[in-house]
């Protein structure tokens, strides 16, 4: 049944994904770190990958599905990036952290200052029952990846597979 209206759950949750995100930011003011937004592109992309497959013929929809499966990959390696940044396991990018480098010079100072973001990768900012929202991400994007891979198989499968099917 989920593989009949894969790309319309797709872009149910990939809008879905990106509206929570919106509203957590511009109603509840909570401002993502650089790693949140690192994490939407595959969203937005889903998104108009989605909508473009509505309009394609079935043999041309294969590309539109290995696009998803691509940006899917791109968003887990933030994803699991940012929970490995939240549980001290990994390090964040240079400018996700909120520690500052030894100076001896102000101006050095006051321009580490200035270009910091005021939101740090490793603090969580929100959860849900103990889940961070980049845990959440995670697991949306982990099932959307395996979705996707079940869906292209099942459909572009292997030649012979379908041979012996028909």
């Amino acid at each position: 049944m989920i593989f009949k209206i894969w790309n319309i759950l797709l872009l149910i949750i990939s809008s879905i994904s990106i509206i929570t995100a919106l509203i957590a930011e511009f109603v509840f003011n909570l401002q993502p770190c650089e790693l949140c937004l690192k994490q939407r592109h595959p969203y937005y992309l889903m998104i108009l990958i989605s909508l473009f497959i509505f309009f394609i013929p079935f043999k041309s929809k294969l590309f539109g599905y290995l696009l998803i499966q691509l940006s899917s990959i791109y968003g887990l390696f933030y994803a699991i990036w940012h929970v490995g940044v939240e549980n001290n396991l990994l390090s964040g990018p240079s400018g996700c952290s909120a520690g500052l480098e030894i100076t001896e010079n102000t101006i050095n100072l006051k321009e580490q200052i200035l270009s910091k973001q005021v939101i740090s990768c490793d603090e969580v900012i929100w959860s849900f029952f103990g889940i961070s929202a980049a845990s959440i991400n995670t697991i949306v994007l982990l099932f959307i990846f395996i979705v996707n891979a079940l869906y292209i198989y099942k459909y572009y499968g292997s030649k012979k597979e379908k041979k012996n099917a028909l």
